[in-house]
């Protein structure tokens, strides 16, 4: 069977299988990690658009990132329009592919400000905003959306018709409503009537857990790509694991020596990037996030937290992987896991 080719406007992208940016997780070396492990691209964790006019030190480490993410956008969140067009200037001048503007984010003082969600509750607004950002740099801007604030306004085909028109890139649209925040299902009935009736490419997002999920959704629904958050942090191998799917090829479970490899590279990478209690934090947070349902994880996390060398929280865990892969049972990662939500 013939493979689709993958196109989200100017780019031409391997496979429809992408990493949500997620607040806090989504850094650097974890975006280097998943580039390597085979995601089509990777995007920002969000970062404030006021807090690039004020130079914040924090802001400004939030946007560094390595040659090897490529292709890498950079993902922008704020209410006031002339500092969205400002650091979507900055952006560009930082040399990112593309300009990421997050309009999902359901968090209480992201949206009490007229930022994330907010933003889409008057389309027309919205839509001038987009179309001074785009007016402002070459690179493409690209928004992220949820299917409405509640049940009663789920809007999304106005803000995608508002954001074809201004010349955005793409919509990615997490199936879920602010009111929802991350509990429920997100609506793929939903999402796939928007990619019928869409101009301009759609992303789907949301519960996407196993690559049988994702390309399912794809094949499904029509989307353009699909975004895998949570998904990815139970399982790594999520994004090689979908492409071999897609084009028709059998990819069997990741083997002890793939976990020992990948940790490997996922250790020197946090190490070369963060001072070494930085370090040792993200690297106790990947871990616990890993082992989530494999035999014997409860026990596994409590080591985690507690040791305090970091060679040999990472002995640890390569032990502890290298044994719990063995595993072939993996009918656990079809499970619910982190729904409290990130980014």
């Amino acid at each position: 069977m013939a493979v689709p080719q993958t196109k989200l406007g100017p780019f031409q992208v391997e496979h429809p299988f992408i990493l949500a940016p997620m607040a806090g997780i989504t850094n650097s070396p974890f975006r280097r990690l998943m580039r390597r492990m085979k995601s089509a691209l990777v995007v920002s964790e969000l970062v404030s658009a006021n807090g690039i006019e004020y130079m914040g030190q924090k802001t400004l480490e939030l946007l560094k990132f390595h040659e090897e993410e490529r292709l890498i956008g950079l993902q922008i969140f704020g209410e006031n329009p002339e500092r969205l067009v400002g650091a979507t200037r900055y952006v560009e001048k930082l040399g990112a592919d593309f300009v990421d503007l997050n309009l999902g984010c359901p968090v209480p003082k992201v949206v009490k400000n007229g930022a994330g969600s907010a933003m889409c509750r008057d389309p027309i607004s919205l839509g001038k905003t987009l179309a001074e950002m785009v007016k402002a740099v070459k690179v493409p801007v690209t928004i992220k959306i949820r299917t409405g604030w509640d049940s009663e306004s789920r809007n999304a085909l106005d803000v995608i018709r508002a954001a074809a028109d201004a010349g955005v890139g793409w919509v990615a649209v997490h199936g879920r409503t602010r009111a929802q925040g991350y509990s429920g299902k997100a609506d793929w009935d939903f999402i796939g009537d928007l990619k019928a009736k869409s101009p301009i490419p759609i992303i789907g997002n949301g519960d996407i857990l196993t690559a049988e999920d994702a390309v399912h959704k794809v094949r499904t629904y029509g989307v353009d790509a699909v975004l895998i958050g949570r998904g990815a942090l139970r399982n790594p191998f999520i994004f090689e694991q979908a492409a071999a799917l897609w084009r028709g090829e059998v990819r069997p479970a990741p083997q002890p020596e793939d976990y020992v490899a990948m940790l490997g590279a996922q250790k020197q990478l946090l190490h070369e990037t963060y001072e070494p209690r930085g370090a040792m934090l993200h690297s106790r947070k990947f871990l616990a996030w890993y082992s989530a349902g494999f035999p014997g994880s409860s026990e596994f996390r409590k080591k985690v937290f507690s040791i305090p060398d970091p060679d040999e929280l990472w002995q640890v865990a390569v032990d502890f992987f290298r044994e719990s892969s063995k595993s072939r049972n993996l009918d656990f990662m079809r499970e619910e896991f982190l729904m409290g939500g990130h980014g």
